[in-house]
């Protein structure tokens, strides 16, 4: 790069100083590491949504679980991790089950297993249906608690619901 002052004199610019080289480099690593900031942060927070967004679909579970119970007539407590739901011709209908960590469900008058409701990541870690008899009608308290465990990601939720049978409550 050639410059000329006033007196015509040619001034050779070969390139740039060692001090704005310096500046250029710590420029580039302060921009480097805000952007690696920022990655770090949006992964985090999208591993948060992930565990949130998976514990919100295990309440749809227990929503599940509540529908079924109140639509129905009768139910047998198989023990405190299983109830057997019963039509109004007293057949079985529907069945909740927790088998490990899983919890299953089992339909038709058979009780065909048709898949467990909570999804891989998360575990069922603790199920119980208490039956709750009264002069006014019969209820089932059902009480469920989950995890979410993805790498260092471990959130937990328990939720909880008392349903009354359809055909149990006295007017």
């Amino acid at each position: 790069m050639q410059i000329f002052f006033k007196n015509k004199k040619l001034i050779n610019s070969g390139g740039y100083a060692l001090v704005e080289t310096i500046f250029y480099i710590a420029i580039l690593g302060i921009l480097s590491t805000a952007v690696i900031s920022a990655l770090v942060t949006m992964g985090k927070t999208f591993k948060e949504t992930v565990a949130q967004t998976a514990l919100l679909q295990s309440s749809s579970i227990m929503e599940r679980m509540s529908r079924e119970v109140r639509q129905d007539y009768s139910a047998t407590l198989v023990s405190s991790t299983d109830l057997i739901l019963k039509d109004s011709a007293g057949v079985n209908k529907t069945e909740f089950k927790l088998s490990g960590t899983d919890l299953q469900l089992l339909e038709g008058s058979g009780l065909t297993f048709t898949g467990n409701l909570n999804s891989p990541n998360v575990t069922v870690t603790a199920l119980s249906f208490t039956q709750i008899t009264t002069t006014q009608g019969k209820a089932f308290k059902v009480v469920m608690s989950v995890r979410y465990t993805l790498g260092s990601v471990v959130r937990t939720a328990d939720f909880y619901d008392t349903v009354t049978l359809r055909g149990s409550y006295v007017h």
